[in-house]
């Protein structure tokens, strides 16, 4: 899921500008830093960026990664930067005075670290005024964080949203590019979270965020951890599974409270890591003695789900103690409450355990609560279009990898059963290589039609993509490829229609997004929601 670049408002006056010594002080002695040239020190600077489009008067500009090139410093020194930051490297270095020779650096032997470091100083340490939740997994990360928002929002207190749908700090708001940031744009965010008078942050945090250090230094009041599957295991991402569970379990170090689902794989594993943290709160949608919050009676009403919750914690007891490891403390009765779910999808239980959990711990109410699940809508999350007599349903998902396919396709199995069921979905390019052999695996279980079609191909053509995924379709499985996306959509709908029965129509992988990655270029078009809206209304 990807989106283009879009220019943000810089917000330079609400920052006071720190001198590069100052800023260099601050920084871990072991990342030898020095300013360069002798004299500079006193250059002030105002805000941060690795991106030269995005440079305003002031900045410190960043010089990392692969693809970097000694003319983006030249743009950021057009756009007014007032120094950069590089890595140690004299080869490095002779480029890049080439490319803005009256402009100061401060070197580090760490860029990264380095940048991440820098970022908390230069906006002020926001997070010493934010509660920041933090949700990561392999599925589920940004329908938990949209639920926990609508929850504080029926509490009277709106919160900012970094994830990959949307980022909206209370300053700026677009449709995210990035699930978590490099470090100097997601510390503006909490920056302008701050400034615009709000008390949390509910962010999603990737395996891509811990491992290259994008979260470093974030305290996270909350870290919950959803579940893990194997996904993102490539040359580009992780290199092994093992590498991707590792990222993924670094987000305890960095968390006051661990939230953990007992539900997932690899339980003994993420306790273990859990133990970083200075307490551990659990979540399930099965009987456990270990359990905190639990889900039970579950019923799927075909347009949304209604359950009891079991909460079996003295929450308390977190604020009064240092911490209780493993061993939360249970009041003698369980408090029950009947929650009803705005959005369907059995697998959704889970998710919204995770947000209920992390609104008990952030002191909200049942009532606000069961106000904001209720109410719910998660943009491009299991959106329901149905024809006025629902013999054709649609379900428009982001769901894009193993595990969320085989947690979708079951569900929708027992939620709309005797149903024919139709796929749509591609992979993108590029990248996440296994998916190519696992959703077809996965789909042709459930799916009496499998239609192959675009999904962000980035440098890859999409006939290649669709006949890689047609080539692991299990025997005996209907596919079709039409590599025009619309095209797909339209030829799922047409089936469904000439079909005698009921039909539902999977839309899967780019929800409500309004662009495709086609090589180096992000071309609007018609989003699956929009495009079921409108052949359904026809």
């Amino acid at each position: 899921m990807t989106t283009p670049f879009q220019p943000v408002t810089s917000h330079r006056s609400t920052l006071p500008a720190i001198a590069l010594a100052d800023l260099a002080s601050e920084l871990d002695s072991g990342l030898s830093s020095r300013i360069e040239p002798a004299g500079s020190e006193t250059v002030p600077v105002t805000g941060m960026t690795v991106d030269s489009r995005e440079v305003v008067p002031g900045n410190l500009f960043v010089c990392k990664g692969a693809g970097f090139k000694p003319a983006f410093l030249s743009s950021a020194a057009a756009g007014g930067a007032a120094a950069y930051l590089c890595e140690d490297d004299p080869e490095l270095a002779a480029e890049l005075e080439c490319a803005a020779p009256d402009l100061p650096r401060l070197v580090a032997s760490d860029v990264r670290a380095a940048m991440a470091q820098a970022a908390p100083i230069i906006y002020g340490h926001p997070e010493r005024d934010l509660d920041i939740v933090g949700i990561t997994g392999t599925k589920g990360k940004s329908t938990a964080a949209y639920m926990l928002k609508s929850i504080l929002s029926a509490a009277g207190d709106e919160p900012s949203i970094m994830g990959s749908i949307d980022t909206d700090d209370g300053v700026e708001r677009f449709e995210s590019h990035n699930t978590t940031p490099e470090a100097p744009e997601l510390w503006r965010h909490l920056h302008n979270t701050v400034q615009a008078g709000r008390r949390h942050m509910v962010m999603e945090v990737s395996s891509q965020g811990l491992k290259y250090d994008r979260m470093l230094g974030v305290p996270l009041r909350i870290g919950a951890f959803l579940n893990i599957g194997r996904d993102h295991i490539s040359g580009v991402e992780h290199p092994t599974f093992e590498d991707y569970l590792e990222s993924k379990l670094k987000i305890f170090a960095q968390s006051d409270i661990a939230l953990v689902n007992l539900a997932t794989d690899h339980l003994d594993e993420v306790l273990a890591a859990a133990q970083a943290s200075r307490a551990l709160v659990t979540f399930s949608p099965e009987p456990d003695e270990r359990v905190c919050f639990q889900a039970d009676h579950v019923i799927s009403t075909g347009v949304g789900l209604e359950f009891d919750l079991l909460e079996r914690i003295d929450l308390a007891e977190i604020d009064a103690q240092g911490s209780f490891g493993n061993s939360p403390s249970r009041k003698g009765e369980p408090v029950a409450e009947h929650i009803a779910l705005g959005i369907p999808g059995l697998f959704n239980v889970e998710n919204a355990l995770a947000a209920i959990a992390c609104a008990r711990l952030l002191g909200v109410s049942y009532d606000a609560i069961k106000h904001g699940l209720a109410h719910l809508r998660v943009p491009g999350r299991m959106e329901v279009v149905a024809t006025p007599d629902r013999r054709i349903i649609a379900l428009i998902d982001y769901a894009h990898n193993e595990l969320s396919y085989q947690a979708l396709f079951s569900s929708v199995e027992q939620e709309y059963p005797g149903r024919r069921i139709i796929a749509v979905f591609g992979a993108p390019g590029g990248k996440a290589q296994e998916r190519r052999e696992a959703l077809p695996r996965v789909a042709g279980a459930y799916a009496d039609l499998i239609i192959y079609t675009e999904e962000d191909p980035a440098h890859e053509r999409v006939e290649d993509i669709c006949d890689e995924l047609a080539a692991h379709t299990p025997a005996g499985v209907a596919y079709r490829i039409i590599c025009d996306r619309e095209q797909a959509v339209a030829a799922a709908f047409e089936d469904a229609r000439a079909h005698d029965g009921e039909s539902v129509v999977l839309l899967l992988a780019k929800g409500d997004e309004t662009r495709q990655h086609r090589g180096d270029e992000y071309p609007e078009v018609k989003s699956d929601l929009a495009l079921a809206r409108e052949i359904l209304a026809s």
